[in-house]
């Protein structure tokens, strides 16, 4: 690894674990972190979880899993141009949808209603609470006992009834400070991944045309330019083209724009950069370029009505499963009902944003189709 800025993230300077262990050695504590995000069993169901098409609507289409490793592709990349720690920013990165419900956004929605009168649900919230107690694998702790600043990046956002319940992790939340760029920076790769590859998907099922985003500026600028480069491309690599040069130019706008801030700002270390206002950042032209784009996908694909139809089925399938659950928590796994004396919405939710696609439709079959007993 390049030698990092005076304002990356350290390993050997790490706040710690919740639960002390030997080091790491010859790994950091970072690179230990992300090895545990990928051998854990939340890390595999992402490969049957929806980023925006369900499950088995197609093979080719993005899924949590796929859109993870790409946003970590992404952040690795920006990390290095900025000197920042690249195994930080892949951790995070790795594990920023571990919560994450079954059936997108719309599942998360459905969970959070029924979650109101319990404490609400929040699939950043429950990230952390995956990677802090809920998997199962090592003997002496719960959870996978992850650093301090990889759980700080987990939680990119939180609302002010939950931060201070979650110690230390939340208080940033409550004196207005920013976690590592490291974190900053996973978040934006985020932005970058699903808004770039929801256009791939998009144009992939049909539900977008290429008609309609040359009225976006973003993707009508690099699509002129692969044209008039290659002009007789069509289809698939004329979108792959395209898609990948618009990657390519957020990702340097916000080198460039983090640059200037950082040269502005003058962190000297980890702890400027928490005191300082947001450091990473697009140029205000990109803010207002990718968000034209944000807004097209919200209103021409994630409202579009074969996307809402599949919601709407997600949504409906989880409300049904928590009603069922909280009403005879005998219908939960053994292990969920031990979870379940202490306090039953949430040991439903955890059990219910476990769930795949295609579990949680198996699972609405088990327990509502009387013909599936087993």
């Amino acid at each position: 690894m390049a030698e990092l800025a005076p304002y990356a993230a350290d390993p050997a300077q790490s706040r710690g674990r919740r639960h002390p262990e030997p080091p790491a050695s010859p790994r950091s504590e970072f690179q230990r972190d992300r090895d545990r995000i990928v051998h854990s069993t939340a890390f595999r169901r992402l490969e049957y979880k929806t980023q925006v098409f369900i499950n088995h609507e197609g093979d080719l289409f993005r899924t949590r899993l796929t859109h993870s490793i790409e946003v970590a592709q992404i952040g690795r990349t920006i990390a290095r141009l900025l000197g920042l720690n690249e195994d930080l920013t892949e951790t995070i990165a790795l594990a920023h949808d571990l919560g994450h419900t079954p059936f997108g956004h719309t599942g998360q929605d459905a969970l959070n209603e029924c979650m109101q009168p319990h404490g609400g649900f929040e699939h950043n919230l429950q990230s952390l609470r995956v990677v802090d107690e809920l998997e199962q694998k090592y003997a002496e702790f719960e959870g996978l006992n992850l650093t301090f600043e990889a759980r700080e990046g987990i939680l990119k956002h939180c609302s002010p009834r939950n931060a201070p319940l979650l110690g230390d992790v939340g208080r940033r939340f409550l004196e207005g400070r920013q976690p590592s760029l490291e974190a900053q920076i996973a978040n934006l790769a985020d932005e970058i991944a699903y808004n770039n590859h929801d256009v791939d998907d998009g144009l992939r099922s049909g539900l977008i045309s290429l008609e309609q985003l040359e009225t976006i500026a973003l993707f009508r600028r690099h699509l002129d330019e692969v044209r008039a480069r290659f002009p007789d491309l069509t289809d698939r690599r004329l979108i792959h083209e395209t898609v990948r040069r618009m990657i390519n130019s957020l990702v340097c706008d916000l080198v460039d724009e983090t640059r200037a801030n950082l040269a502005r700002h003058k962190p000297q270390s980890l702890e400027d950069v928490r005191a300082c206002p947001p450091l990473a950042a697009f140029s205000p032209a990109m803010k207002a370029a990718h968000l034209e784009l944000k807004r097209f996908l919200f209103h021409n694909l994630y409202r579009h009505y074969r996307v809402v139809r599949m919601s709407e089925k997600g949504k409906r399938l989880i409300r049904d499963l928590f009603e069922a659950f909280t009403a005879n928590p005998k219908l939960l796994p053994p292990e969920f009902q031990a979870r379940a004396e202490q306090d039953l919405p949430r040991a439903v939710a955890d059990y219910i944003a476990g769930m795949t696609d295609r579990y949680a439709i198996r699972e609405y079959r088990r327990i509502f189709d009387i013909e599936e007993l087993a």
